[in-house]
């Protein structure tokens, strides 16, 4: 499996994400290409990609580190990782995941949250195996 950062939004990228995104969630609106651009661009944006390391094979999974300062330190949160459900059970989500934390292990950020649909089941036991800690919180969210 390849993992690489995305530099720059080609039309494959685009198509990928036209692909992966109902994957994730059938509810929101695949980024336009400019929205990608902007995540690219963004210092505070990484964004992967997951291939076969086949010269001609299509994009499988991506995930998103966003990396952000707060009082309390260096925080992190991945998001939006994605399996296309042709390749999944192969250890793709993972990869991505941990090139993500190894990432933000190396910019010095001080913990990594993320969030998972309960009907996740699989994307769930990952996370935990991983070693992520189901947490004793209150989520909220204020919509516009």
């Amino acid at each position: 499996m390849e993992i690489e950062q995305v530099t720059s939004i080609t039309d494959e990228v685009c198509e990928a994400f036209r692909r992966l995104m109902p994957q994730l969630t059938p509810t929101h609106l695949t980024p336009t290409k400019d929205e990608l651009i902007t995540i690219v661009k963004s210092e505070a944006s990484i964004l992967l990609i997951a291939r076969y390391p086949n010269k001609n094979s299509h994009i499988v999974g991506a995930g998103c580190l966003v990396i952000y300062r707060v009082l309390t330190g260096m925080k992190g949160i991945i998001e939006d990782v994605v399996v296309d459900e042709s390749a999944r059970e192969n250890g793709i989500g993972e990869s991505i995941v941990r090139r993500l934390l190894d990432i933000a292990r190396e910019k010095g950020v001080n913990g990594v949250t993320l969030t998972s649909n309960s009907k996740r089941i699989s994307a769930n036991r990952l996370y935990q195996r991983i070693g992520f800690a189901k947490r004793e919180t209150n989520s909220y969210i204020y919509k516009f």
